[in-house]
């Protein structure tokens, strides 16, 4: 009798319980550079848990996800909408039978790559680099090639292809890949609506009543809405899917915000100011290169221009860091001599 390891057994359970659509870790493509299989983890496990001890998942939590700098400990960062996007996604797998480690991975790491100031920060990034700035491309940047001092998290190529297609233009090759995609969306929809209110940029009644009578009128009930509704028409089929009065709600609810917060100057004032800031830290770090920290400088010996270079270290830099570095560069800094 074969003693089979514990991640083989794992495995087994796999192919015995999850759905026939589901990504099983022995079938993933493997990663780019072999590895010798844990014993304990299966490939995506293994992943999810790479993701989650990397310095570039710890910076999240200092990092902007609509606020910035809100006066208030209630309001989201970018790490607290990962953990919520992770819980929405393992929901749906859970209950489609997908792979909850593969699910779980991929919406971790889907955020790594955003900048200091949120969007605002991505825009300015894009704008200034030629090569363009795009937060998912970034995030898989991070875990292939910047994450580990340059040797980059060696990942599965599912969990890669997940974060790179989480956002709306793009489709993910897994159904693993495609729940993260919604997760997303559903996350950033109702927590953004959360910290409006709270903010007083929004109120309940403000939102849409058609849309309301569609999805619910608290943060409880249109997240019950919209996890349900993937999960029962996404039930026995190779796709994950939406009724169409859902998915329209949901998408007309998404252009509210964007109209009534994203683009809001009350929630969004700040903005300019987190701008100027970071693209005089670009055009400083042009002309200084030998300030950037060596990991990023070896990627030049790589054959990258120095405007990526500078991205990348700008872009991993979370607000309060940003903010010192440019206090450090252009604010007249305290001096002391010996004696009166």
């Amino acid at each position: 009798m074969v003693n089979l390891t514990i991640r083989e057994n794992i495995e087994k359970i796999e192919q015995e319980t999850l759905s026939p659509f589901a990504m099983l870790s022995v079938c993933s493509r493997g990663r780019e550079q072999e590895e010798e299989p844990c014993d304990i983890r299966p490939v995506f496990q293994r992943d999810r848990d790479r993701i989650l001890h990397c310095k570039s998942f710890r910076r999240l939590k200092n990092k902007t996800q609509v606020f910035l700098t809100p006066k208030g400990d209630h309001y989201r960062t970018r790490m607290s909408h990962t953990l919520e996007v992770s819980q929405n996604a393992r929901t749906i797998a859970k209950a489609l039978r997908l792979n909850e480690d593969l699910v779980e991975a991929i919406a971790l790491g889907h955020d790594l790559g955003h900048t200091p100031f949120g969007h605002a920060g991505e825009s300015v990034l894009n704008r200034l680099c030629a090569d363009g700035f795009r937060h998912n491309e970034q995030s898989v940047r991070i875990v292939e090639r910047l994450e580990k001092d340059g040797e980059g998290l060696n990942l599965t190529w599912e969990v890669r292809d997940g974060i790179l297609n989480h956002q709306t233009r793009t489709m993910p090759h897994t159904l693993e890949g495609k729940i993260v995609r919604l997760s997303d969306k559903i996350a950033y929809i109702n927590h953004d609506i959360d910290d409006a209110i709270r903010a007083h940029i929004l109120v309940k009644e403000d939102i849409p009543k058609e849309l309301c009578a569609v999805l619910g009128n608290t943060t409880r009930e249109r997240l019950n809405t919209l996890i349900h509704d993937i999960i029962t028409n996404s039930a026995g089929k190779d796709d994950i899917r939406m009724s169409r009065d859902v998915e329209s709600a949901m998408h007309r609810l998404r252009r509210f915000m964007f109209e009534s917060v994203y683009q809001n100057p009350a929630a969004k004032g700040e903005e300019v100011k987190a701008e100027g800031l970071l693209e005089q830290l670009y055009n400083y770090y042009m002309d200084h290169l030998e300030l950037i920290p060596d990991t990023y400088l070896r990627m030049l010996e790589a054959g990258e221009t120095k405007e990526r270079v500078v991205c990348d270290y700008i872009s991993g830099m979370t607000d309060q860091y940003a903010v010192a570095k440019f206090s450090e560069y252009f604010m007249p800094q305290k001096w002391q001599v010996d004696g009166f």
